[in-house]
This record gives C-alpha cells, structure tokens and sequence, in this order.
C-alpha cells in the first residue's frame, strides 16, 4: 500500500530542523517523494505502516509527530472540490489539518473561531483525518490555526490546500 506522510511540529522557529530532501534521499528505498512542503511525502512503494513509522523516526533529528494516511484517503479527498461552496480570495487560505487519529464525536460544522458572524477560521468539513477549512489572511488567524488541536482534542499537522493537490497530483503519476 502507498502512504502520505505528515511530520508535524518539524523546522518551526528554528527547532526540530529536518532536511526533507536528504531524508526522502535516505528513505529512497521505500520511494520516498519529498513534496517540498517542509514535512510532507509521498511514499510509492508498498511498506507495512510499522515499518515505515520506523524508518522515519529513525532518521528524524528529534522526536516529532509522525501522520501517515493511505495514499488512497488523500486522492478519494480531491477528488471533488470540497470548498466549492466556500467563500475564496486572495484573502481567505485553504487548509487541512492531518488529525493524529479519527475524531470520536465531530463537531457540528461549520465550526467558526472566534464567532460565526467574524470568523477568522472556519472548518467547513471532516472526512476521515482530514479536517477541512479556512482562514482570513489576519495576523490573529493564526492562533486560531493552534486552537483547532484543542476544539477537536487531537494532535494535527496543519498544509495548505495547495500542498495537498500536490500530494493527490504525484500519487495520480504513478
């Protein structure tokens, strides 16, 4: 089975630095892909999840939060837009965060922070992992990003929209 790994926490603020294109380099034997957003990959071979978890720690400088989701869960998520009927501008950022494991009790969505007639952050979706949403291009936005863990009471990793249809686009090469 392929994956898409996730590294949550790593090269933020100058902490837990990891160099993605010498570790897609060491892990090449598992066709490790390097997507270029910092953490990100794409893995083509067919690797037991244990075994990949692994040979990712093993290479990591410090201990981070690794997400590893099937291949197949990040194609069936764009394969339809799921912002279609969202607000969209140079103003408003499109994001999944990557949930360490499924929410036991969703919340009703949308869930807008801090209120719904002025939102800062919205998360208009959940499908499997990935939370859906958006935010306003705002500096006090991205706190909301860093309370979005504590609403759902699971560790995430947040990427942009953007990454991730890259991620989807690689995974439709092979």
């Amino acid at each position: 089975m392929r994956w898409v790994v996730f590294l949550r926490a790593v090269n933020v603020g100058g902490a837990n630095l990891c160099r993605p294109a010498l570790l897609a380099k060491q892990l090449s034997r598992f066709g490790v892909v390097n997507i270029g957003a910092v953490g990100t990959f794409v893995v083509r071979k067919s690797v037991s999840v244990s075994v990949l978890r692994n040979a990712f720690a093993k290479k990591l400088p410090s201990k981070g939060e690794i997400m590893i989701v099937p291949a197949r869960d990040v194609i069936r998520l764009t394969s339809k837009d799921p912002f279609a009927r969202e607000p969209s501008g140079e103003n408003i950022t499109r994001f999944v965060n990557i949930l360490a494991k499924r929410l036991r009790t969703p919340p009703t969505l949308p869930l807008s922070l801090p209120s719904e007639n002025d939102w800062l952050l919205k998360i208009v979706a959940i499908q499997n992992r990935f939370v859906l949403g958006l935010y306003r291009r705002h500096m006090k936005a991205i706190g909301y990003l860093g309370k979005v863990e504590k609403v759902l009471g699971v560790r995430a990793t947040n990427r942009n929209w953007n990454t991730i249809l890259k991620v989807a686009q690689i995974l439709s090469q092979d």
